[in-house]
């Protein structure tokens, strides 16, 4: 694989600042069902790494300590975490809001068969990538059958009660480009994907995240193999915007790896770009005492993406949504 940190590191990216944490975002490990070309993790089924007790432990006192109000769980697959359920019953039981990063083909998995009723009975909300509403576009990106199992797995969340209307169970959906391109309009894409989820399939979502791929990791290797990550890094460059400085995910957001380690957001933990600072990596046992709050941010090139036309974050575009 290509390493992008290289071409990446030295950067011209304006440089921001941390506000309140208001998001721990958790990587429960890299064991994944899946692996698909645009995530900027690299995560898979051979992959081992994964969250041990005493570190899952220490999530639901930061979460007390700092009076953080989500808990956003990522992977690979972070229903693969032996810990997951435990976690999610003490976060809730604290009063926060838990976000779960489902790749939906995970519901099939064995020992998975109950998990959309535990989603639901803890009122988990329920982020699911689905980054086309066609099967041939979907099972390319992601393999063979996935487009098809995530249909059943919406399907069956909709039963459940996500995505309906006035349900507390929130049922989002993401949308990746599968090139080298910005993602189209949110609000347009949003209503092409209610349509056609609703007339084929009887499938309804509360909202449509569109999101930028990072040229890091597994997909930035794959423009460096094609000869387009040059291109790309131009195209984010150029279609920079100011105005989504003030709305990066960072600035009230901390990202923590499998091992407790700290970053300003899931792209600087794949690159192992630590908070700056120097000294030892800063670690979740530090959030027990200490705030981040007006700490600087380590960027780098890749930040481009997070602010190139209407920007990009874990929850969608950065810039206000307009209709279509």
């Amino acid at each position: 694989m290509h390493s992008t940190l290289p071409l990446i590191q030295v950067s011209d990216f304006p440089a921001i600042r941390r506000r309140a944490l208001a998001t721990l975002q958790v990587n429960l490990g890299y064991r994944c069902n899946l692996s698909c070309v645009h995530r900027h993790f690299n995560a898979g089924p051979n992959r081992r790494e994964m969250m041990d007790a005493e570190t899952l432990a220490l999530i639901p006192r930061v979460l007390a300590a700092r009076r953080i109000a989500t808990l956003d769980l990522t992977g690979g697959a972070p229903e693969l975490c032996p810990g997951f359920r435990d976690l999610v019953h003490a976060a809730r039981s604290l009063g926060v809001h838990v976000i779960d990063r489902c790749n939906l083909t995970i519901f099939f998995e064995p020992g998975q068969e109950d998990l959309a009723e535990f989603l639901a009975a803890q009122r988990v909300e329920v982020v699911a990538s689905l980054p086309c509403y066609s099967a041939d576009n979907v099972d390319r990106q992601r393999g063979p059958g996935v487009f098809e199992k995530s249909v059943a797995a919406l399907q069956a969340l909709n039963t459940l009660g996500y995505g309906q209307p006035d349900s507390p169970l929130a049922l989002k959906l993401v949308y990746n480009p599968q090139g080298a391109s910005l993602p189209p309009d949110q609000v347009a894409l949003e209503a092409a994907y209610r349509r056609e989820l609703f007339q084929r399939f009887g499938i309804v979502f509360d909202e449509l995240y569109v999101l930028a791929n990072m040229p890091i990791n597994r997909f930035g290797s794959w423009l460096i193999s094609r000869g387009q990550f040059a291109g790309y890094m131009r195209l984010l460059k150029d279609s920079f915007s100011a105005d989504n400085l003030e709305a990066v995910m960072c600035r009230s957001l901390v990202s923590v790896d499998w091992q407790g380690n700290l970053y300003d957001c899931d792209f600087n933990q794949q690159l192992g770009l630590s908070l700056p600072g120097g000294g030892k990596r800063p670690h979740l046992r530090n959030l027990l005492a200490d705030d981040l709050a007006d700490q600087p941010i380590a960027v780098a090139d890749h930040y481009y993406g997070c602010t190139a036309g209407r920007g990009s974050s874990c929850g969608g575009v950065l810039a206000p949504r307009t209709s279509a």
